[in-house]
């Protein structure tokens, strides 16, 4: 992957993480799953992104905020499949 493309890839996934916090702090009911689907896909392409320019603290930090999007996922997915529908 070239150093261009890494920086691509970075840069679409912090767009996802502001997109989320932003949607977030502007919708009145929070939908839970796209949401944390927002965070964990934008973990992902940080973290690609950091196998070209590595930095450790940001890997430590995408890969904890990724694993928490991942157990949020889960849980809003289970939420919503166990919701009667309306």
């Amino acid at each position: 992957m070239t150093p261009l493309l890494a920086d691509v890839i970075g840069l679409i996934g912090s767009a996802l993480f502001i997109s989320a916090f932003a949607y977030a702090n502007v919708v009145k009911t929070l939908d839970k799953v796209l949401f944390n689907l927002a965070n964990l896909v934008g973990a992902i392409l940080l973290l690609i992104s950091l196998s070209v320019h590595f930095n450790l603290a940001a890997f430590v930090l995408e890969t904890a905020w990724g694993a928490v999007a991942a157990v949020g996922l889960v849980v809003a997915l289970r939420a919503k499949w166990r919701k009667p529908p309306a």
